[in-house]
């Protein structure tokens, strides 16, 4: 019933401090639960996790984390950094995320730096768009920010405008 062979066929478990980083990191993230913020709950200030976040209530301030999920009746007012991103409820403010997808009883008001993006049918997004291959990194913000100014050309078409004195 028990023989040496079964033993030998199941891998020894090696302890986290001699695994690599990446896979100490994912066994430890699918050991632990997501953090839920309740529909009832407000949230004033930046959500920082280095896990799962489910957002049903309201959040007025940055969110960081590695997998977020925003509800249907969430509300999130700042900027947010995840490696996926789920939106079903509101957004304002930038997204910087890996994977994004609006679902579609999505609401999001802001930019959105991203690797990989879905929008369903049905969904409201008002803002820019931008592909990047790091938009976690530092200096994503201000990449968006530079996409956005005018060009010489375009500058010229908002400049105000001068009267002409006629004689």
């Amino acid at each position: 019933m028990f023989s040496s062979k079964n033993k030998e066929s199941v891998p020894a478990l090696q302890p986290m401090a001699l695994q690599g980083p990446a896979t100490a990191a994912k066994r430890s993230r699918a050991l632990s639960a997501p953090s839920i913020i309740g529909a009832d709950m407000v949230i004033t200030g930046a959500l920082n996790s280095t896990g799962d976040v489910q957002i049903d209530g309201r959040v007025e301030g940055d969110v960081r984390s590695i997998s977020l999920v925003i509800g249907e009746k969430a509300e999130v007012h700042g900027e947010i950094f995840a490696e996926d991103v789920t939106v079903r409820g509101k957004v304002v403010g930038r997204i910087h995320a890996r994977k994004v997808l609006l679902a579609t009883t999505s609401h999001v008001e802001g930019d959105i730096l991203h690797e990989a993006f879905a929008v369903e049918s049905g969904a409201f997004f008002e803002g820019n768009c931008r592909h990047s291959d790091n938009p976690l990194g530092e200096n994503a913000s201000d990449t968006m920010q530079r996409s956005q100014r005018p060009t010489a050309p375009q500058a010229a078409l908002f400049a105000p405008l001068t009267p002409v004195a006629t004689s």
